[in-house]
């Protein structure tokens, strides 16, 4: 038998009472041989107390007038309230299949591990009401505390890592909440959403992306090129194409995964007459959807060697050499094909840590995103408007504006910044000595 808690009403005449898995007290009594009970719909005991009084004084009035309804009509059963365990089940079923070819599988997967490892496990057997902004905040504070022990929730037993989680992780983790809460609310489960904003730090510290500034992009393609002219046989494909993938990123702006999705008949060479130049306008289907992307001229001369480069029939996805027959003839791409149709990120890696460039002044890794954020810098050093870059790149504005133009010295215009007053008169102000007491002459 579940615990209660009792508290007398009117000298125990009724009383209040809660059960362990409910927020809300009842009211109860024994009138004329029978019990009859009633749910106050008040989590607070005081107000409780107030109803459970008006309740018995009611139910003394009906059972005066012999109006008292049979003990099976006395109380209609309350429905029983959902667990956010059962809450979250239903999202998952609604989401996958409303979401279908909006959201990437990725991301769906992405809810689903966060509720399986971390949502799950603590809020799981609360009722869906219970979830308020007091135990979103005793979450927060568990996620942050370093733990030692496995995690019986992760698939292979891992244990809790060390350091906290990042802040964008922990973000995650409450959007996935908040849309676990917002179904319920949907269904009519919850009737209001708490506040889960995190408390005393309303806003973030703004640190700019991982780039690299020109000097450190010409020492990287530099160190590219070099190696693609020096790069042992078995592995001058990769190196070639290494070098064209940093200067095809760094002129286009594309993120990686639009890059990978890339294909050659998305490409076209066309000739620009607003710049007089020939640049590449590019189909771009990744993050945002499909979009439309205007490449630097300097992107042009990599293409057309990416479009006559034959990949060997030896070399395996990663660019690596499988002892096959050599002597199968290359084939030139062809439009249906990838444009990098080969994951080099070791290599580019190894790249990075021999020229020292891994790593950016405030320790941050670099990794091919960055070129992409080199790409923006470089545009908005060059003074391009940021309306247009913002989209050239499938972003905003906003954006832009936290995470790069605050970095760039070049849009501080000195002359708007060192502005001057110019400097008053310094002669003395005296009173005309010919005039009499009341100022007239």
């Amino acid at each position: 038998m579940e615990n209660q808690e009792n508290h007398p009403v009117l000298g125990g005449k009724a009383y209040v009472f809660r059960r362990d898995r409910s927020n809300y007290w009842y009211a109860a009594t024994f009138l004329n041989g029978r019990n009859y009970r009633s749910s106050t719909k008040e989590e607070q005991l005081y107000n409780a107390l107030q109803f459970a009084e008006d309740w018995y004084i009611a139910m003394r009035g009906k059972a005066s007038a012999g109006l008292l309804p049979p003990p099976q009509e006395a109380e209609e059963p309350a429905p029983q309230e959902k667990t956010f365990r059962e809450v979250a089940d239903q999202f998952m079923k609604e989401y996958s299949v409303i979401t279908e070819g909006q959201r990437s599988p990725r991301w769906v997967e992405g809810h689903a591990i966060r509720l399986r490892v971390h949502l799950l496990p603590f809020f799981g057997d609360l009722p869906i009401s219970a979830v308020s902004s007091g135990k979103v905040q005793e979450y927060r504070v568990l996620r942050m505390t370093p733990r030692k022990e496995k995690n019986p929730h992760a698939k292979d037993n891992r244990p809790f890592k060390s350091s906290p989680p990042a802040r964008k992780t922990l973000h995650n983790e409450i959007v996935t909440l908040r849309l676990v809460l917002k179904s319920a609310m949907r269904h009519g489960w919850l009737m209001g959403l708490p506040d889960l904003s995190p408390p005393f730090r309303k806003q973030g510290k703004v640190s700019h992306r991982p780039w690299f500034s020109p000097a450190e992009y010409k020492q990287l393609y530099t160190a590219t090129r070099e190696y693609a002219k020096t790069a042992p046989p078995h592995i001058k494909w990769s190196a070639e194409q290494v070098h064209d993938f940093v200067l095809f990123m760094a002129n286009t702006g594309l993120r990686p995964d639009e890059a990978m999705n890339l294909q050659h008949r998305d490409v076209e060479i066309v000739h620009d007459e607003d710049t007089d130049e020939t640049i590449l306008l590019i189909e771009v289907r990744g993050k945002r959807g499909v979009g439309y992307c205007k490449s630097t001229a300097n992107a042009v001369t990599p293409y057309k060697r990416l479009l006559n480069r034959p990949k060997p029939s030896f070399l395996n996805e990663e660019g690596e050499d499988t002892e096959a027959e050599h002597d199968k003839k290359p084939k030139r791409p062809q439009p249906e094909d990838h444009v990098f149709p080969s994951n080099h990120v070791k290599l580019f890696n190894r790249l990075l840590l021999r020229k020292k460039l891994k790593f950016d002044r405030d320790n941050q890794a670099r990794t091919a995103y960055s070129l992409r954020h080199t790409y923006i810098c470089l545009r908005l050093t060059e003074g391009a408007d940021i309306y247009q870059i913002a989209k050239n790149c499938r972003t905003s504005v906003e954006m832009i504006e936290k995470h790069y133009a605050a970095h760039i010295k070049t849009l501080l215009d000195a002359t708007l910044i060192n502005v001057r007053k110019p400097k008053k008169s310094q002669k003395a102000k005296t009173k005309p000595d010919d005039t009499d007491e009341d100022g007239d002459l």
